[in-house]
C-alpha cells in the first residue's frame, strides 16, 4: 500500500507569513488542478482564506498555470470570482461540461462572462444561455443627479418626478461598405422612488433592442477572417532537464557535421596498421591499404608515397614503443595528408621472439599543425564559443536545482517527509552527475578554443590516487571492483597543474571502474620513466576487445550501465588525452594497461639523470 501525505503536510504548513501563505496557495491549487485531491468546499474555504493573504500576481500566475491542467469545475468557479485579470486566463482555455457551465454562469460578473462570449468552442446550449444575460449585461442605467441634491422633509413621502420619456438614440458606426450608422429606438427609463424596507426581487427584465458593439464587429467580413485563422494560446515555456539534454544532442551534432560541411569530404581520421619482425607493415585497417602496405617504419627516407620521421626508426633499432612519430603520404587519396602514429611492440608468448609492431594512426590536433587557420579552424573556433556559453547557460540551473535539493535533504526549509528527502537526495545525486559533465564540457571547450589556463607546480601523485580512489568508494561498491595501487611508489610527483591532474585521474578512475565487471580488480603502479611520472592500470575486462580508436570514438551500449559517464566512455578518454596532452603529457591505451604520462619534477627528473 502507498499513502500519499502531500495534502496533510501542506495543510500544517505555517501561512502566518506571507511567503507561507503564498506557498500553501500554490501547492493546493497544483493539487487540485492536477486531481491529486478533491476541490471540496473546505479546501476550496481554505483558499479563500488565503486570498488576502497572496498577490495578485503569483494568483494570476496560478490561473495561467490552471489554463493547461483541466481543473475541476469548482476550481474553476472560485478562479472565475476573483478580478478579471485573474479569472480571464483560465476561463478562456477551461474545458468543462454543459452542466457545469451553467452552475457557473449565474456567478460570473458581466465582465467575467464576455470572456466567455468571446469563445468559439462552447457548445450551442451554454452560448443560447450567456444570451439569456444579454438584458442585464448589455442595460446601462441612468440615475438623475438632482434627484439626489433635492431636500427632503420630514414626514413628506418622495414620490418621482414625472419625467417625458424622451427617445434615446444608441448608433452604431460601422465601417464601409456597410451602412454607416444603425440607429436603435430606446425609451429613456423613469427615476425609481427612494423605497426604506428590503428591496423586492427584481422582476426579469424583458428583451431589448440593443446589439453589443463586439457582436457587431464579429460579424464584419475581415474580422471573422481573422478569427478564422487565429491560433490558439501558445503554452508557456517551461524549464525541462530534457530539453537541456536535447540542446546538448543537438550541438554535438552540429559539432561533428560543421567541420565536414566547411571541408567537404575529409577522409578517415584513423587508422590501424601491423608489421612484421623487420618492421614492413603488413596490414592497413581503416583506410586505403595501397599508400602503406610495403613501406617500412624502420626508415626514413621516403617509401613510395609515405615517409616516417626518425621517432618510429629510433623506437625500432631499441624494441620500444613510439608515440606521435610523423607520418606523411602524399597523393591525392583520402589517405594524403598528415598523421601521428602510436605502436607498441609484440613478442611471441612462447619463444619471446620480437614479432613486430601493432599501432594505430590518427590525423593531427589544430595545435599540432604549424599551417595557418583555415575555415575548418575557425569553425571549430565557433563552436567552441558556442560550447562554451551553452556549459554557462546549463550550470546556473543545475547548480540551482542541486541547492534547492540539498535544502529539503537537509531540512533547512522545516520537517520533510523520509520518502521526499530520499526523493531529494536522487536529485541531488543526478545534479552533481550534469554538473561533473558540464565542468567537462566546460574543460573541453576551453581545450579547443586554446584558453585553457594551468598553473605548473610540483603534484605528488601517490596520496592524490589514494584520496582519489577513496572518494570513488561507492562507485567501486556499485560495479563491486577495485582499483588496487601497488607499494613502492609513494615519491613520484609530477610537474603539472594541481586541479586539473586531480581531475584527470578521477574521470581515468570512473571511466575503468565504470567497465568492470563483477569482481574484477585493477592494478595500478606509479613509476618514473624518460623524465615523466607513468600512472599504468590494468584494462577492465569488457574493453580488452576494443582497439583504441574504438575507445576514443563514440560511446556504445556499454555507456548504458549503472556509473557509466555522463557523457560516454569515448568522450572521457578524448577529453583525458587531450588535458593530459596539455600538461606536456599523454594517454596510451596499450593491449592490456593503460598508461596515463605527465612531466616528471624536475628533482625527479634530474634524479634519473644521474642514475641512467
Amino acid at each position: 500500500m502507498r499513502f500519499d501525505d502531500s495534502l496533510a503536510t501542506i495543510l500544517s504548513a505555517d501561512t502566518a507569513t506571507p511567503f507561507g501563505a503564498q506557498t500553501v496557495w500554490r501547492q493546493l491549487v497544483d493539487l487540485m488542478g492536477r486531481g491529486r485531491v478533491p476541490a471540496d468546499p473546505a479546501l476550496l474555504d481554505r483558499l479563500a482564506a488565503l486570498r488576502d493573504s497572496v498577490s495578485d500576481s503569483t494568483r494570476a500566475a496560478s490561473a495561467r498555470l490552471l489554463a493547461f491542467c483541466h481543473p475541476p469545475a469548482p476550481l474553476v468557479a472560485f478562479f472565475a470570482q476573483d478580478d478579471l485579470p485573474i479569472a480571464a486566463p483560465i476561463l478562456r482555455v477551461a474545458m468543462l461540461a454543459d452542466e457545469e457551465w451553467l452552475g457557473i454562469l449565474p456567478r460570473l460578473t458581466p465582465r467575467t462572462r464576455s470572456v466567455l462570449r468571446h469563445r468559439r468552442d462552447l457548445s450551442e446550449r451554454v452560448q443560447r444561455a450567456l444570451e439569456s444575460f444579454g438584458p442585464v449585461d448589455f442595460v446601462l442605467s441612468h440615475a438623475t443627479p438632482d434627484a439626489a441634491a433635492e431636500p427632503k422633509t420630514a414626514g413628506a413621502e418622495v414620490a418621482p418626478a414625472p419625467i417625458d420619456p424622451v427617445p434615446e438614440r444608441v448608433a452604431v458606426a460601422q465601417p464601409w461598405p456597410l451602412p454607416s450608422m444603425t440607429v436603435v429606438e430606446k425609451p429613456r427609463s423613469v427615476v425609481p422612488p427612494l423605497v426604506i424596507a428590503a428591496p423586492a426581487p427584481a422582476p426579469a427584465q424583458a428583451a431589448t433592442p440593443f446589439v453589443a458593439l463586439g457582436q457587431v464587429a464579429r460579424g464584419l467580413p475581415f474580422v471573422a477572417e481573422a478569427l478564422r485563422h487565429a491560433e490558439p494560446p501558445a503554452t508557456p515555456p517551461r524549464y525541462e532537464i530534457a530539453d537541456l539534454v536535447a540542446r546538448i544532442d543537438a550541438f554535438n551534432q552540429c559539432r561533428e557535421e560543421s567541420p565536414d560541411a566547411a571541408r567537404g569530404d575529409a577522409g578517415p581520421t584513423y587508422f590501424d596498421f601491423e608489421t612484421d619482425a623487420y618492421g614492413m607493415i603488413l596490414g592497413v585497417d581503416g583506410m586505403m591499404r595501397g599508400a602503406l602496405v610495403g613501406v617500412s617504419i624502420a626508415e626514413t627516407a621516403r617509401q613510395g608515397l609515405a615517409q616516417f620521421d626518425g621517432v618510429a626508426m629510433g623506437a625500432f633499432r631499441r624494441r620500444s614503443s613510439f608515440r606521435d612519430a610523423r607520418l606523411e603520404i602524399g597523393g591525392q587519396s583520402d589517405a594524403a595528408g598528415s598523421w601521428r602514429v602510436s605502436a607498441e611492440p609484440y613478442f611471441d608468448p612462447v619463444a619471446e621472439r620480437f614479432l613486430g609492431y601493432r599501432g594505430s594512426g590518427r590525423r593531427p590536433r589544430r595545435d599540432e599543425c604549424a599551417t595557418p587557420a583555415d575555415p575548418a579552424a575557425r569553425v571549430d573556433s565557433a563552436s567552441s564559443d558556442s560550447l562554451r556559453q551553452l556549459v554557462h547557460e546549463l550550470r546556473t540551473p543545475a547548480n540551482a536545482v542541486a541547492g534547492f535539493a540539498e535544502l529539503i535533504e537537509s531540512e533547512l526549509l522545516g520537517p520533510v517527509a523520509p520518502v521526499y528527502r530520499d526523493r531529494a537526495s536522487a536529485i541531488r545525486s543526478m545534479a552533481s552527475d550534469l554538473l561533473s559533465a558540464v565542468e567537462d564540457l566546460d574543460t573541453a571547450a576551453r581545450i579547443e578554443g586554446q584558453v585553457l589556463e594551468l598553473r605548473p607546480t610540483v603534484v605528488p601523485l601517490a596520496p592524490l590516487v589514494q584520496r582519489l580512489l577513496k572518494d570513488l568508494g561507492p562507485l567501486a561498491d556499485l560495479r563491486r571492483a577495485e582499483i588496487r595501487v601497488e607499494p613502492g611508489a609513494a615519491g613520484v610527483a609530477a610537474m603539472a597543474d594541481d586541479r586539473a591532474s586531480e581531475r584527470l585521474i578521477a574521470r581515468l578512475f570512473s571511466v575503468l571502474l565504470s567497465n568492470c565487471v563483477v569482481g574484477e580488480r585493477l592494478n595500478a603502479g606509479l613509476s618514473i620513466e624518460q623524465g615523466m611520472a607513468m600512472l599504468r592500470i590494468d584494462r577492465p575486462l569488457s574493453l580488452n576487445a576494443e582497439t583504441e580508436a574504438a575507445l576514443l570514438s563514440e560511446a556504445g551500449d556499454e555507456d548504458q550501465r549503472d556509473g557509466a559517464p555522463l557523457l560516454g566512455t569515448g568522450f572521457s578518454l578524448r577529453l583525458i588525452d587531450k588535458l593530459a596532452a596539455e600538461m606536456g603529457g599523454g594517454l596510451t591505451i596499450g593491449l592490456h594497461r593503460v598508461a596515463l604520462s605527465l612531466p616528471a619534477a624536475a628533482e625527479q627528473r634530474a634524479d634519473q639523470a644521474s642514475i641512467g
